[in-house]
């Protein structure tokens, strides 16, 4: 299973950027997805989940209403779609999967199988 992440990129505070997760080796279905970001000195920070299954959703609270994660079954991929970006969102952007994880671990990094290499998203104040 591989896991490529992409749509990272410069954009100044307010503006937009969408990540995307594609995977191949397997189909996302039975999986949950989810979207980490870390910035160097500090640990993994959960962003954003989806269960591919049903489509539930979790959010980080310092996401909540700027950041939005979905799926396309027919790509086979996983969207980050954020808004209103401010410099502290700069980081770089890790999708992961699992197909075992439970509610209560969806927002622990070591709880997911596989990793994307990382996307850079920078905001410009």
């Amino acid at each position: 299973v591989q896991l490529q992440a992409s749509g990272g990129g410069l954009v100044q505070a307010g503006g937009s950027l969408r990540l995307s997760c594609a995977a191949s080796g397997t189909t996302f279905r039975n999986y949950a997805v989810g979207w980490f970001r870390q910035t160097p000195g500090k640990e993994q920070e959960f962003v954003a989940a989806i269960r591919w299954n049903g489509g539930i959703t979790y959010y980080a609270d310092f996401v909540k209403g700027r950041f939005t994660i979905d799926k396309d079954s027919a790509k086979n991929t996983v969207y980050l779609q954020m808004s209103s970006l401010k410099p502290e969102d700069s980081a770089v952007y890790y999708c992961a999967g699992s197909s075992s994880i439970i509610t209560s671990t969806i927002r622990i990094p070591r709880h997911y199988a596989y990793w994307g290499q990382g996307t850079q998203v920078t905001v410009s104040s």
